[in-house]
């Protein structure tokens, strides 16, 4: 991998034990990930090289994956304000360059059966109408940046149980009856004839929307496309202190000082406690692991029967999320790993391996190509906040996709960019941007770092009862 950045400077290596939860900062001036999206996005575009003195800046945003340089490009392109953006190590470092690339018309982890039972029906239905508004705002980036190798399609929600086909069917009713999707109920049959041959599908929910991309080649036309917008992007630039004085905020980063009238975070799953009092311990992390195989034989393509290259999620809790690559690799992922710490053992990649085989008999010998996990996050009710969150302080934050950042995470740029150029719009009364983010219910008595064992301690009990649940009850 290569250890220089753009401008040639000296790169620290990868720290594939990074925790969010207990560690001070993400990194500074850290390489990448080694994702398969990496190895092949090619040479990463050029950027402004880190902060070298005090500055001076209308708009500062924190974080240059999907929602940050989506934030940036929004505000320059409908708003004649050219942002500066912060990263703590390398442009598009953290999530952006480690997801599974799939685009679905959703936010958060929530169905919508679930909006109208928490918001009731007419939120719901203005909030279906947001997240498809945010669906057309990825869509049109997507046909912007051609390079990143979309797959359309739809998307492929499989049962990976028969008692879960109710549950599907039951999803499919509502968003045909109340938000009038062309969605489709298909038995195990159609499904491994027409789509793939999933061995442990017993039946599937077809939604009409769903794009496969390729997220770091899509996100370095976000930063090409930004940096020609006059936006100023600063890697190894990592916020190290933050003080409010007189109305203007003063972001310390090794290099220098960086002072703006306005702030807005988009440090998703990489959130450090302590670089804002307003997300201190208000997202929980939570790892995700993937794989990409080498490219599949015609004789392997026949035995999968992999005829789609929509995206593909099953009905666990602890879901499995795949596709078929445009060069013909499979790429899976799924949670695992609890903590940090823990992450680099082969048990976790294990468990993506035998999901694999399970899925796919006939990839059981098949060489995996590239392995890596990167950080999610999670809101406290599983939704996501754009949000700012004290309304006498012009410090904004876009968080908590829950594992469906990938599309919605433009729109949300879009919207925050809005917010932070002081724009106002009815869909800022929807929950998503009314609310801000709150502590998880059920670590709220263990909000500090000191008490992050005890949080994880919680989640080893859930993922023990999730994996019980989608298995055996």
């Amino acid at each position: 991998m290569d250890m220089t950045a753009p401008g040639g400077a000296a790169l620290a290596p990868y720290d594939p034990q990074y925790d969010p939860l207990v560690a001070p900062t993400p990194g500074h001036g850290t390489d990448y990930a080694p994702s398969y999206w990496v190895a092949s996005a090619g040479t990463p575009p050029a950027d402004d090289g880190p902060i070298r003195r005090d500055t001076d800046a209308d708009v500062v945003i924190v974080g240059s994956g999907f929602t940050g340089l989506a934030t940036a490009l929004f505000l320059a392109r409908e708003h004649g304000i050219r942002a500066t953006v912060l990263e703590a190590n390398r442009a598009v470092w953290g999530c952006t360059s480690r997801n599974g690339g799939q685009g679905q018309n959703a936010s958060g982890r929530l169905y919508r059966s679930q909006w109208i039972a928490r918001y009731g029906k007419a939120t719901a239905l203005k909030l279906d109408a947001e997240i498809r508004q945010g669906f057309e705002t990825f869509k049109s980036l997507v046909a912007e940046f051609p390079e990143c190798e979309p797959q359309p399609g739809g998307h492929l929600y499989i049962a990976h149980r028969d008692k879960k086909m109710a549950f599907l069917r039951q999803e499919a009713e509502v968003m045909r009856r109340v938000f009038g999707y062309d969605t489709h109920i298909l038995s195990t049959d159609e499904v491994q004839r027409l789509y793939v041959r999933d061995a442990e599908t017993f039946g599937a929910l077809h939604e009409p929307d769903g794009i496969g991309v390729h997220p770091l080649k899509l996100a370095f036309g976000y930063l090409r496309k930004a940096r020609e917008l006059g936006v100023k992007v600063h890697p190894a630039s990592p916020v190290i202190g933050f003080e409010t004085k007189g109305g203007v905020h003063h972001l310390r980063t090794p290099g220098g000082t960086v002072r703006a009238r306005a702030v807005g975070f988009a440090t998703g799953g990489y959130t450090s406690n302590g670089l804002h009092a307003s997300l201190d311990s208000k997202i929980m992390p939570i790892l995700s692991n993937s794989l990409v195989t080498r490219p599949l034989t015609a004789a392997e393509l026949e035995a999968t029967n992999f005829r789609t290259t929509e995206v593909i999620t099953d009905t666990r809790t602890l879901r499995f999320y795949y596709r078929k690559l445009p060069d013909q690799r499979v790429q899976i992922g799924s949670r695992s790993s609890i903590s940090g710490a823990d992450a680099p053992n082969p048990r976790h990649m294990q468990v993506l391996v035998n999901g694999l085989h399970r899925k796919f008999p006939a990839l059981k010998d098949i060489r995996i190509d590239y392995s890596w996990w990167g950080w999610v996050d999670v809101s406290h009710d599983m939704m996501p906040r754009i949000a700012q969150p004290d309304p006498a302080q012009t410090v904004f934050y876009a968080l908590g996709y829950g594992g469906n950042g990938v599309s919605f995470s433009a729109h949300a740029g879009r919207r925050m960019a809005q917010r932070i150029a002081g724009r106002a719009d009815a869909a800022f009364e929807l929950p998503i941007y009314r609310s801000a983010l709150e502590y998880p219910n059920l670590f709220d008595t263990v909000r500090s770092r000191a008490f992050a064992p005890w949080r994880r301690l919680g989640q080893r009990f859930l993922y023990h009862w999730y994996h019980l649940r989608d298995e055996r009850l």
